[in-house]
Order: structure tokens, then sequence, then C-alpha cells
């Protein structure tokens, strides 16, 4: 099925995938922190890159 342009969203960009391992591959470098450190995060405050990445820094 086609994307339906009418119904916009967030871009996947503000979430990370934990089940994609292309996903967590990126996320895990552009974080610059290992897969457990990362999925501790997503785990705390959930898969907002926004909130994990406040979650990491502090």
């Amino acid at each position: 099925m086609a994307d339906d342009k009418n119904n916009v969203g967030s871009p996947d960009r503000d979430r990370i995938a934990m089940g994609e391992e292309h996903e967590v591959r990126y996320w895990t470098e552009a974080l610059g922190v290992s897969k457990e450190r990362l999925q501790d995060a997503v785990g705390a405050v959930g898969s907002s890159a926004d909130k994990v990445r406040a979650y990491l820094k502090g």
C-alpha cells in the first residue's frame, strides 16, 4: 500500500527503533554510546530521540 500523503506525522528520525539493527547502529554512532547504553536510555525515557539525548547528557 502506498503512503497516505494526507496522514503526516513526526518523521522517523524523531524515534529510535531498537528493533531495527541499522537504526541502532546509526544512533549508537551518532550519540557515541554502546548498544547497551542506548537500550537503557530508551527503556528509561522511551524512543523519543530528544528525550534519549537529554537522558544521556544528564
